[in-house]
C-alpha cells in the first residue's frame, strides 16, 4: 500500500470513528437534554396523553382532567373551585410551566416519579399511573378567608399552631387556573392576566413581601423579653412620649396621641401600639438582637418551603439608630408576608414552639399508599421560652378584649392579637397595608389557630385603613371556620 492510501485510509477511519463519537454523544448525552427540554413537544404530549393525578382537600379532589378534542394532547387539566383554591394548586398548562402544587409535584402527578414504578413497569417501560397530594387544607377556612376578603387586594393565611399544618392559602384577587390549561387558549389569558393592574397571579400570601407596620411589634418585644430589658409585660419602660429618633429632631409619633403611652409597659403598649415604646425598645437592645429574633421567628430565610418555596421575610442590617427605631415599629425596610406573620402568632400561641409550617400532608401512589408523610417529619423549635409565650399570650390578649383589635372577639374563643397599619410610599403618602395577626383558642375543644391578614388596597378612605378595621374581621371569620 503506497504512502497516499494509507494516510486516505486512516484519515477516513478517524473520521468514522469521529462520527461514531459524536452519534454516541448525542444518543446518550445530547439525548437526555432534548428529550427533557421545555421546548421538546413530544414531552407535552406524553405528559398529557393520561389523566394527571389529583390535588385533594379535605378528601375531595379540587382538580382533575378532561379529554379534549381535535389535538394531539390528549387530555387537559380542570379545576373545582379554581379561584379558591389557585393559591394553592398554581396550575399544570399545556402551554406554560406549572407552578405552586402542580409544579412541585409534576412528576407524582404526570406519573414519571420513579416511586411510583412498579417492578412490571420498569420491565415494560409503561408509564406508571399518577399519584396524588393530600394537602393540609380546611375548606371552611379557606373559603372563609376568600369570601371575607372579598374585593379587596390582600392575603391570608391560617395555621394550626400544635401541628404546623396550614389551613388557608388565600390571594386576592384571584384568578381562575382553568384559563390557562388549554394551550389554543392560554396564550391570551395569559396576556390578560400579566396586563392586569391587581396581579392576580402573584400568590401574596407566600410570595409578595411588605411592611408588616406594628404586627411586628411582637417580635421586638419577644426580644425584650428573652433578653431581660424587661421582666415582664407590666414592667414599666423607659419610653419618653415624644421619642425624637436618634440622631435627628424628628419625633416618632403615636396614631392615638391621647393614648398612655409614656413609659409604658408592653401590656399598655401593645394594647394601644405605641410606636416610641417600641421604636426605643429596638435601639435599646439594639438591631443585633431584634435581627435575632426575627430570624428566629423565620425572617431572612429564603429557603422557606411550605412545600411552595415563600419569599424571605426581612429584617435589615447596617442601620443607623434612627432606623433601627423604625424598624422596631415594622417600617424602615422591614418586611413579611402573612406566612410570617402567621408562624409569629402560631409560635406564640403553641408555647414558643414553632412547627414547621406545610401545606401537604402525605403524597401518595394511585393505590393510596404513602410515598411520603410530612405531618410526621415535620420539625418543631422553640423560639422563646414558654414563660415569655405566656406573658405575650396575655398580652395579645389584651389588645383584643379592651385595645386595638376588638373586631377580632369571639365567644367562647381565646383570642390574642395584634393590629398594624403600615405606611409606605414617599413621604407614607400611599395607602397604608392593614394588617392583623392573631391566634384564637377554642374554650370547649382546646382547638387552635393562628393567621394572619394583610389588605394591602381597598375602598376604604384612608382614614380609614386600619388592621381592626380591615384585616380582623377577615381573621375572625378564619378562625370561627377553623375552631367549629
Amino acid at each position: 500500500m503506497n504512502k497516499t492510501i494509507r494516510r486516505a485510509s486512516v484519515f477516513a477511519l478517524l473520521l468514522v470513528l469521529a462520527l461514531l463519537i459524536r452519534a454516541t454523544w448525542v444518543q446518550f448525552y445530547d439525548g437526555k437534554a432534548l428529550a427533557d427540554d421545555n421546548d421538546n413537544r413530544r414531552n407535552v404530549i406524553e405528559t398529557y396523553s393520561q389523566p394527571l393525578g389529583n390535588i385533594i382537600v379535605a378528601g375531595n379532589a379540587i382538580t382533575g382532567s378532561v379529554r379534549t378534542k381535535g389535538s394531539d394532547l390528549a387530555y387537559k387539566r380542570t379545576y373545582k373551585n379554581g379561584e379558591l383554591y389557585a393559591a394553592v394548586t398554581g396550575y399544570a398548562s399545556q402551554a406554560y410551566a406549572p407552578t405552586q402544587l402542580e409544579g412541585i409535584y409534576k412528576d407524582l402527578l404526570n406519573g414519571t416519579d420513579n416511586r411510583l414504578k412498579t417492578v412490571m413497569d420498569t420491565v415494560t417501560g409503561k408509564r406508571a399511573d399518577p399519584g396524588e397530594v393530600l394537602t393540609t387544607i380546611d375548606p371552611a377556612v379557606q373559603k372563609a378567608a376568600y369570601d371575607a376578603l372579598g374585593d379587596n387586594k390582600g392575603a391570608a393565611v391560617a395555621i394550626d399552631p400544635k401541628t404546623g399544618k396550614i389551613l388557608a392559602v388565600v390571594s386576592t384577587p384571584s384568578y381562575d387556573p382553568a384559563r390557562l390549561t388549554d394551550a389554543n387558549t392560554a396564550g391570551a389569558a395569559w396576556k390578560k392576566l400579566n396586563a392586569d393592574k391587581d396581579k392576580p397571579l402573584t400568590n401574596r400570601a407566600l410570595r409578595q413581601p411588605l411592611p408588616p407596620g406594628s404586627t411586628f411589634k411582637l417580635v421586638v418585644a419577644a426580644a425584650a423579653l428573652e433578653d431581660g430589658l424587661y421582666k415582664n409585660v407590666d414592667d414599666r419602660t423607659d419610653s419618653p412620649d415624644p421619642y425624637t429618633l436618634p440622631g435627628t429632631t424628628r419625633d416618632l409619633k403615636n396614631e392615638n396621641k391621647s393614648a398612655p403611652c409614656e413609659d409604658a409597659s408592653i401590656r399598655v403598649a401593645l394594647r394601644f401600639s405605641c410606636n416610641n415604646v417600641f421604636g426605643k425598645m429596638a435601639v435599646d437592645l439594639g438591631q443585633d438582637k431584634v435581627k435575632a429574633m426575627a430570624e428566629k421567628f423565620g425572617f431572612n430565610d429564603d429557603e422557606r418551603d411550605v412545600p411552595v418555596r415563600a419569599y424571605a421575610s426581612v429584617y435589615p442590617s447596617n442601620m443607623d439608630k434612627a432606623q433601627t427605631a423604625l424598624s422596631g415599629i415594622g417600617q424602615f425596610d422591614v418586611t413579611a408576608t402573612p406566612l410570617q406573620m402567621a408562624m409569629v402568632s402560631a409560635a406564640i400561641a403553641n408555647g414558643g414552639k414553632l412547627v414547621s409550617p406545610h401545606m401537604v400532608s402525605q403524597i401518595t401512589d394511585s393505590g393510596g399508599d404513602v410515598l411520603k408523610d410530612y405531618d410526621d417529619s415535620a420539625d418543631t423549635e422553640e423560639i422563646v421560652s414558654s414563660s415569655t409565650a405566656e406573658q405575650l399570650q396575655s398580652a395579645m390578649e389584651t389588645v383584643v378584649k379592651d385595645g386595638t383589635g376588638t373586631n377580632a372577639l369571639i365567644d367562647g374563643v381565646t383570642v390574642g392579637g395584634k393590629t398594624g397599619t403600615a405606611q409606605h410610599g414617599e413621604n407614607n403618602s400611599k395607602t397604608p397595608y392593614a394588617w392583623f395577626t392573631s391566634y384564637g383558642k377554642s374554650d370547649s375543644s382546646g382547638k387552635e389557630v393562628a393567621v394572619a391578614v394583610m389588605v394591602e388596597q381597598s375602598d376604604a378612605a384612608r382614614s380609614e385603613v386600619s388592621g381592626n378595621g380591615l384585616a380582623a374581621p377577615v381573621a375572625k371569620a378564619m378562625m370561627q371556620a377553623a375552631l367549629k
